[in-house]
């Protein structure tokens, strides 16, 4: 009964998607207020009705109800609650489902909080969300129920992949999930505001703090996603350029462009339609991210494997919605008034370097991952464009972007004297210098790039603290008034210093494993040992072990360090029921220099292992950095400039007369 009131709700929710898309914006089109007033409770019922069904697929898995083919495909019943949980969205029915209850959440959020949005304007980005959310309900509903029941349904189910049975990827989708859908209300937004023909201050003030919130979620679900693939899948590495990874990354890099950019739009009413451009295309590209995962056409750990059908159908809901927005931009854009003028040395000049390097960065990754796919299609032939391709386009044109970003906050709107601002930075400047250069008397003969990455990072750190001491006026000021001034500032100051702050963080994580990772594989027999980067790892033997839905070997390895032992750590091999699936589990040692990573292999050979060690110097650094990006966003979205959007204006009142 539960599993058909889902069902029910979802049908219903279809219906209201379509009311929410045509209604309102007919009248808004048409100046008519109560029309265009319904966007607001068709919003907030689409949520109702989605959570509704959501509720119900998750009670399904709960008390692991086989006869819905779901939960029969993707669950057992002897899983942990959490993966059962985490099942509802472990597949493409449930995933599916969670995806259009984020696009409700996100379009309910607009109708409560954007209460200071002009009613037309928020009824015309209502109504666009309803026709995403439309568009999806009807994919759900036509090629992919969760809701399909089995007769006679079986005894037990077939149970989660093993692989994605593990807390971090838990996690992962739906705060991934969160930034795709969220780029969804800026692209709203942005088709609402062409339909108007208006892109002022204020608009760039109501869609920053969506756009920021949807690059947070994307920040950490991608540090997530990286987390999981390090730990879990035993490679030793943080980051393959797989082209699922780079269908969540591209998005992230326009959203980083469409931030900046937003901000020449509020302060200086320049750059309108690259912004609006830039919008569309965020959006886009996490439809096309859609299409990777769910057509079929990838074969990834990340992806599901899907029928074609689905594929055709995601691939006409990216050809109505990025076509029909481009077109309506084509259209639409050149009525748009221009902005202000401003110098090339400006800030805004600035803004635009870093936005035109992070699109050049997004069309890289964008070749390397779609060219592949766009000639097999074409011709049948296959070639893979791996790790070397991008590290070396996308490392050339992101350079040169994490040399500006510690200048850019010290340029002055309109012109600026470049000079100036190199002076102000000299502190941030002479540190790197120094420990570029103390890094590669150390390692020497090493490579020689490397100091100058681990100097860049340092540029980045300092150089945004030393932008925030400036604002506050310390060493031009009494402590006290530098105090009272920093505690002042808005909390976008710090936000964005935190998250500049956080990226030469993770550059320095990411550069140190790149340069100095160590490794041995070898063959081992208990109290044999191997030596990595100075450390002694020592095969102490392996014995049976027993989960919940699994078996298997787990093998326990002495770590020391000069004589001295330091940790003992142990890798398991799984042995997943049902199934007999088998998976790898790390033995992992974590230190402020670096972590040492154990991964016990098949048998050699009677009692011996193979066994592969790596020392990854430094990449805690790479998710410490992203989650300080990400407090950084939080930060900055609490500004209360932020909270509702752009504030009315004020009424001007008539003076009453004298009696």
């Amino acid at each position: 009964m539960i599993t058909e009131l889902g069902h029910f709700a979802l049908i219903l929710a279809l219906a209201v998607a379509l009311l929410q898309c045509t209604v309102p914006l007919y009248g808004a089109q048409r100046g008519n207020r109560a029309l265009a007033a319904m966007a607001v409770p068709a919003a907030l019922t689409g949520l109702v009705l989605i959570a509704i069904s959501f509720a119900a697929l998750t009670h399904a898995y709960v008390i692991s109800d086989f006869s819905v083919r779901n939960v029969a495909e993707n669950s057992h019943s002897a899983k942990p609650l959490l993966y059962k949980l985490s099942g509802v969205w472990g597949n493409h029915e449930g995933s599916m489902l969670l995806w259009v209850l984020i696009l409700n959440l996100f379009g309910a959020a607009v109708a409560v909080f954007g209460r200071n949005l002009p009613q037309e304007l928020k009824a015309r980005v209502l109504a666009v969300q309803g026709s995403v959310a439309l568009a999806f309900l009807l994919f759900v509903v036509s090629t992919s129920n969760p809701f399909a029941r089995l007769d006679p349904a079986p005894v037990e189910g077939s149970g989660l992949n093993p692989i994605l049975q593990d807390p971090a990827l838990a996690f992962h989708p739906p705060f991934l999930y969160a930034g795709y859908v969220g780029l969804s209300v800026a692209f709203s937004f942005a088709v609402a505001a062409l339909i108007e023909g208006r892109v002022d201050a204020a608009w760039a003030r109501w869609v920053r703090p969506w756009t920021l919130a949807a690059w947070m979620f994307l920040t950490i679900g991608i540090a997530m996603g990286s987390w999981w693939a390090y730990y879990e899948l035993g490679w030793g590495g943080f980051w393959f350029w797989d082209p699922v990874e780079n269908a969540s990354f591209m998005p992230w890099l326009i959203a980083c462009a469409l931030l900046h950019s937003a901000v020449v739009v509020e302060r200086r009413n320049a750059l309108k339609v690259w912004t609006i451009l830039l919008s569309i295309l965020a959006f886009s590209l996490s439809l096309v991210g859609t299409f990777l995962v769910r057509s079929g056409v990838l074969t990834s750990v990340h992806a599901f494997a899907v029928d074609p059908e689905r594929g055709v159908f995601i691939l006409g809901i990216l050809a109505v919605f990025i076509g029909g927005a481009l077109t309506l931009f084509a259209w639409r854009a050149p009525l748009l008034k221009a902005g202000g003028l401003f110098a090339p040395i400006s800030r805004e000049g600035g803004l635009v370097v870093n936005n035109l390097l992070l699109c050049a960065a997004t069309a890289a990754v964008f070749l390397g991952t779609l060219y592949p796919l766009a000639l097999e299609t074409l011709t049948g032939d296959k070639i893979s464009v791996g790790p070397p391709y991008f590290n070396f386009t996308f490392g050339i044109l992101i350079l040169p972007l994490l040399l500006l970003v510690p200048v850019g906050p010290f340029l002055s709107w309109k012109r600026a004297d470049l000079g100036a601002a190199l002076t102000r930075l000299w502190l941030a400047a002479a540190l790197a210098i120094i420990v570029a250069l103390v890094t590669y008397a150390w390692s020497r003969p090493g490579p020689w790039l490397a100091p100058l990455g681990i100097g860049l990072g340092l540029w980045l750190v300092v150089g945004s603290l030393v932008e925030l001491a400036q604002r506050a006026g310390l060493g031009d000021r009494s402590l006290s008034l530098a105090w009272s001034r920093l505690r002042g500032l808005p909390r976008a100051s710090f936000g964005m210093t935190l998250a500049h702050g956080g990226l030469g963080i993770a550059v320095i994580g990411i550069v140190a494993i790149t340069a100095w990772r160590a490794e041995a594989i070898v063959a081992m027999k208990p109290g044999e040992h191997v030596t990595v980067a100075g450390y002694d790892v020592t095969y102490l033997g392996d014995s049976p072990l027993t989960g919940a839905n699994y078996t298997g070997d787990a093998g326990r390895f002495r770590i020391t360090h000069a004589g001295d032992d330091v940790a003992v750590v142990v890798s398991e091999k799984r042995q997943f029921q049902p199934g007999g699936m088998q998976t790898t589990e790390v033995g992992l040692h974590q230190m402020l220099s670096g972590d040492l990573y154990v991964v016990m292999g098949d048998r050699a050979g009677g009692e011996g292992r193979t066994v592969r060690v790596y020392f990854n110097p430094l990449v805690s650094l790479i998710w410490i950095g992203s989650l300080i990006m990400f407090l950084g966003g939080a930060v900055s979205l609490t500004d209360r400039r932020y909270r509702v959007g752009a504030p009315k204006p004020a009424r001007r009142q008539a003076l009453a007369p004298a009696e």
